[in-house]
């Protein structure tokens, strides 16, 4: 047998917006740099980061991202970062227009739908165009996600 592959420790998904995909309907995905400081690189690898409430808003012509959580790194004490600071995102001029045309149509939203730390170490945020679901749409996801499990059953008790 060929000896098992160890785990890249750079290359995990940090955070996942799980409820993004179930709240709106994601039309195109960006892939984001991030301006952090020491202690929440170092913070972010303990894991504890929550973007489940946070969105992404163009302000001045920059992208940030609001109302992320991104916990306390206890051995940092005085040189500690805010726990909900505005973190600033890095994306070309070219998409940053293409945002900002998506998010001046009706009813589209900038939200970020993962956390990671890709090959090289570099931690990421994977950014969702997206328009909100309604009620209905919900609904109709929802049947259809217990229909593809009721079918795999069906197929895997008569296969």
């Amino acid at each position: 047998m060929a000896p098992r592959k160890k785990a890249d420790p750079n290359n995990k998904t940090v955070a996942e917006n799980r409820k993004a995909r179930y709240n709106y309907a994601i039309e195109d995905t960006i892939e984001c740099g991030m301006v952090l400081q020491g202690s929440e690189v170092k913070s972010m690898r303990e894991g504890g980061v929550n973007i489940a409430e946070s969105y992404a808003n163009i302000e001045n012509g920059e992208l940030w991202l609001i109302n992320s959580h991104v916990p306390k790194y206890e051995q940092a004490k005085t040189f500690n970062h805010e726990e909900r600071r505005h973190r600033k995102l890095l994306v070309s001029k070219k998409e940053l227009s293409k945002l900002w045309q998506a998010v001046g149509r009706q009813g589209m939203t900038l939200v970020p739908l993962k956390i990671y730390f890709n090959d090289k170490g570099r931690a990421k945020l994977l950014l969702g165009i997206a328009k909100g679901k309604k009620k209905q749409d919900k609904r109709e996801t929802e049947k259809k996600r217990d229909w593809q499990r009721q079918k795999s059953r069906l197929l895997r008790d008569r296969g």
